[in-house]
């Protein structure tokens, strides 16, 4: 051991001690959570705390500066490594991008997300300039660590510099309001995004306003999903705002979002207007009142609205009152090829009107009728319409509708006569020996593809039986298939026939 250092003499002045360096107000350390401010300075929901990052708190135009510093710090496309002898390489990869913005944030690494990536990656080495980025929460091929708000934030990061994404699918995740911050400000700095998925994503009533002001200034996003975010009516209002400024906007899916009256009449009123949106789902609202006041409105809207071709209403409790408001109104649109009036309190009254519709209406292509009760007598005459006047309709569905033999045999002879009608679905109803008989005729004659259908014939002890199979209508509206890709677009028939801003 070495001696130790002398006491310095006696009346001898201590050095001074080194300059403290003055402490950056912006640098990122350990202490307080950062709260997030939305747009306008309004503060993030309450009891919602975000642990992005780890800062001093800030307030006014020193808040404003610490935002533009971090988003110059932060960009990584392209990034920077240390390579062997000390010389700087650049970094192309998504993935190693990623890894690195985790490093930096001290964050832990969503090997789900890595792995996405990744296989983006070798798309775009294969020379791929379009592609979606894929990470659903509820894909059953790979292990699966949902995507939460912080990963989200990384992600956005990661893509929102790179021009060969012009989709992003995270549907069945858990971003929660978080996120949705994140997807706003995505929104509003990647010019070149076209389809944006976040259904089933805990989003509220605040990420919903956030991401509606967010598309006021877009310009390039046709296709939003928003399916099973309860954004209330509150948030629905904020959306039927944008649709009054917004220009690029084709298709917004809104279904299950606990959207109240005043929110679906908003919608009703701005569609009026509206010149852009092509396709719009506003299912299951949670509605008061036996008056219909929203069908109403909607009918009025199909008056005078000349571009929607996409109009789904299930679950609004429509019944043969609406339904006849919303004949009146297709009796003067030129325009609506895809009606879905699923899971209503229709019945075989309100076909009258609908037949009387079909005879003269040359652009309605699909009709979802799936889950209300029309019955034989309804399905006659749909029938006899099909049969004698309609050469426009090429997908019906009748679902779950108590029809017995004698309406379904009148539906396949009505195939037989019309020529244009390629897709039928039968299901839930009730098959007698003379049904089982007319659609296994119809298949085996190759007048009604298997594809084209929801029932496969069968014999047993010598009797013809119809068994099952999916419903090909909107086969994956809610999901995807367990292994391996969509094989082809019979599996979702309804969007197929009318294709109003599809994901790239």
């Amino acid at each position: 051991m070495g001696r130790p250092a002398p006491p310095p003499p006696r009346g001898a002045k201590k050095p001074p001690p080194p300059p403290e360096q003055p402490q950056d107000p912006y640098e990122f350390r350990t202490g307080e959570p950062r709260l997030l401010q939305a747009p306008g300075g309004t503060a993030p929901p309450a009891g919602r705390v975000v642990p992005i990052a780890m800062v001093t708190p800030l307030s006014g135009s020193r808040a404003t500066s610490m935002q533009s510093r971090e988003e110059q710090t932060t960009t990584l496309a392209p990034t920077s490594t240390q390579g062997s002898e000390g010389v700087l390489e650049p970094v192309g990869i998504l993935q190693e991008q990623y890894q690195s913005l985790c490093l930096k944030k001290s964050k832990r690494v969503n090997s789900y997300i890595l792995h996405i990536l990744q296989e983006a990656d070798e798309k775009i080495q294969n020379g791929e300039d379009r592609v979606t980025l894929n990470i659903p929460g509820n894909n059953r091929l790979i292990p699966v660590e949902k995507v939460t708000g912080e990963d989200f934030w990384l992600l956005c990061r990661v893509l929102r510099k790179n021009l060969n994404f012009q989709g992003l699918d995270m549907r069945y995740n858990s971003i929660s309001d978080v996120g949705a911050y994140y997807a706003s400000k995505l929104l509003q700095k990647k010019l070149n995004l076209t389809y944006l998925n976040l259904m089933f994503n805990e989003i509220g009533r605040e990420g919903g306003e956030l991401i509606a002001k967010a598309l006021y200034k877009n310009k390039t996003l046709k296709y939003l999903r928003m399916t099973g975010n309860k954004i209330e009516n509150e948030g629905g209002m904020f959306f039927a705002a944008m649709l009054q400024i917004n220009s690029s906007l084709e298709k917004l899916d809104l279904g299950d979002c606990d959207l109240g009256m005043q929110s679906v009449i908003a919608f009703a009123t701005v569609l009026t207007q509206n010149q852009t949106v092509m396709g719009i789902n506003i299912n299951r609202p949670v509605l008061y009142g036996e008056q219909e006041e929203s069908t109403v409105h909607l009918s009025n809207m199909l008056k005078e609205n000349y571009h929607l071709a996409e109009l789904h209403v299930c679950k609004h409790g429509i019944t043969n009152y609406g339904m006849k408001y919303l004949c009146d109104a297709l009796f003067l649109n030129s325009s609506l090829r895809y009606l879905d009036v699923s899971c209503n309190r229709i019945t075989q009254d309100a076909m009258v009107f609908l037949a009387d519709v079909l005879k003269t209406n040359t652009t309605l292509e699909v009709i979802d009728l799936s889950f209300n009760r029309i019955e034989n007598a309804g399905a006659n005459y749909l029938s006899k319409t099909l049969a004698s006047h309609n050469r426009s309709l090429k997908a019906l569905s009748v679902v779950s509708n108590n029809i017995r033999g004698k309406g379904l045999v009148d539906l396949s002879q009505a195939m037989q006569e019309n020529l244009v009608l390629s897709n039928i679905y039968i299901w839930g109803n009730k098959f007698d020996e003379a049904t089982c008989v007319a659609y296994s005729d119809l298949i085996q004659t190759g007048r009604l593809q298997p594809d084209n259908t929801d029932v496969k014939p069968f014999v047993v002890d010598g009797r013809l039986y119809l068994a099952e199979i999916s419903n090909g209508l909107k086969k994956h509206y809610y999901w995807t298939p367990t292994y391996g890709e969509i094989s082809n677009d019979l599996a979702n028939a309804g969007f197929a026939l009318v294709p109003v801003g599809q994901q790239p």
